[in-house]
């Protein structure tokens, strides 16, 4: 099957690593789920996991006013505050919900002042989370050649992102080096998706959870705000319907389209999924390709599905 799904996205111009995991009995089926690939936005994420553990430990007050400048992009794509056009004075928690479900550049990097990477990385090796990378914020993704060529020469910009890629993931973009940007894998991701959707309940013992445990309130804050999720494009026509609640955070730069998420049925079953593709076509729209990338996800959740029986209702 995998060997289908591999035909399906190369004959769409991508290559792609994907991991589909059902979080009540652990089956998965992947294809290339350790491939590390640049996390362009799904590094919000992680940032929004350690903004959170802050509020909850009382080191960073959710209240506290954010002077956020805004990112002055004039290319399509962003949003929030990234594009306006004066300092934006913003609560903290405000800011955290404006960069996961709105993916705002400029609240995340506003938040990457008060948490810095490192920080960010503490957090994720206490929660055991160590195969993502978290070295940089996110005003590097808005210095790459689209930022500077005219956008009849977005086709050029794709190509320099295609085309300069070195020998064992390295890249003459920085945005794209995997040795120097923010880095992981489906298999990665889809770790933390299940680590954040089966954190116990705040009714559960806290004796039965160890030091290093990601907190329930943490992680139900985080299905919150992926479930208000507002970029709806890629994966959500799949998974979205009315007996199925999906939530996720996609990820773009160039030509690299991610997407991380947890399609929660009716039935209790609850199904988490990382589709990380990279293009090798110079084209900034490509309605085709993401409808494939989307299929193919469709069809590693439904043979996942076809494994398991009757799950207990949630």
């Amino acid at each position: 099957m995998t060997d289908d799904l591999r035909g399906q996205l190369e004959r769409a111009g991508l290559r792609g690593s994907y991991l589909v995991r059902d979080l009540s009995t652990g089956e998965e089926l992947s294809v290339e789920p350790d491939l590390p690939l640049p996390l362009a936005s799904l590094v919000k994420v992680p940032l929004g996991l350690a903004v959170l553990e802050n509020i909850r430990l009382g080191t960073l007050d959710p209240a506290s006013r954010l002077h956020v400048r805004p990112g002055r992009i004039t290319t399509p794509g962003p949003t929030g505050i990234t594009r306006f056009q004066h300092v934006a004075d913003i609560a903290v928690e405000d800011a955290l919900s404006l960069a996961v479900s709105l993916s705002d550049n400029a609240a995340a990097d506003a938040l990457f002042g008060l948490v810095t990477p490192p920080d960010v990385m503490t957090a994720l090796r206490r929660w055991d989370m160590c195969s993502i990378t978290v070295r940089e914020g996110l005003s590097p993704l808005t210095r790459t050649p689209a930022e500077v060529l005219s956008p009849e020469d977005a086709d050029l910009a794709h190509a320099l992102a295609i085309e300069k890629r070195t020998e064992g993931g390295g890249h003459r973009l920085e945005q794209f080096d995997v040795d120097r940007t923010n880095v992981g894998s489906a298999r990665g991701l889809v770790d933390m998706l299940d680590t954040v959707w089966t954190a116990l309940s705040p009714a559960g013992s806290p004796s039965s959870r160890g030091p290093s445990s990601l907190d329930p309130w943490v992680a139900g804050r985080m299905r919150d705000l992926m479930g208000a999720n507002v970029h709806r494009h890629r994966l959500t026509p799949d998974f979205a319907s009315d007996a199925s609640r999906w939530s996720s955070k996609t990820g773009t730069q160039l030509n690299l389209r991610h997407e991380i998420g947890v399609v929660e049925h009716a039935d209790g079953a609850a199904v988490a999924i990382a589709a990380l593709t990279e293009s090798r076509v110079t084209a900034a729209a490509q309605p085709g390709a993401e409808a494939v990338m989307a299929g193919v996800a469709r069809q590693l959740h439904d043979y996942v599905r076809s494994l398991a029986g009757p799950h207990p209702a949630r």
